[in-house]
């Protein structure tokens, strides 16, 4: 099976920072798009940024110029660097990666379980 955790939310106040990262492992054979995605209380969930294996990024319009989004390939990881964060960036992010299994070699969608950011002063 495959596993992904986050960790790096938390408090932060207004113009703070803060890194998420999302782990993933098990049975991987190769891994595609890495994305972040968040939702805030009554809202749907929405798409914050992807990277593509060959690092090809692309940020919703509200993020742009703050938040950066790399990988560590051999580490299997997404990182979600966050700058001059505002109280509308609160929400519960997660990471989603399609990947390839090892096990019957098929791709599939994985979804972290979530790491709150709360952005207060």
């Amino acid at each position: 099976q495959v596993q992904l955790v986050e960790s790096g939310g938390g408090l932060v106040q207004p113009g703070g920072s803060l890194n998420l990262s999302c782990a993933a492992s098990g049975s991987i054979y190769t891994i595609y798009d890495m994305g972040w995605y968040r939702q805030a209380p009554g809202k749907q969930r929405e798409l914050v940024a992807t990277i593509t294996s060959i690092g090809n990024t692309n940020y919703r319009d509200s993020v742009k110029g703050r938040f950066t989004i790399s990988r560590d390939n051999a580490k299997n990881t997404v990182f979600l660097q966050m700058n001059s964060l505002k109280p509308e960036d609160t929400a519960v992010y997660s990471c989603n990666v399609e990947l390839r299994r090892y096990s019957d070699f098929e791709v599939a969608d994985y979804w972290g379980k979530g790491t709150l950011v709360t952005v207060s002063s």
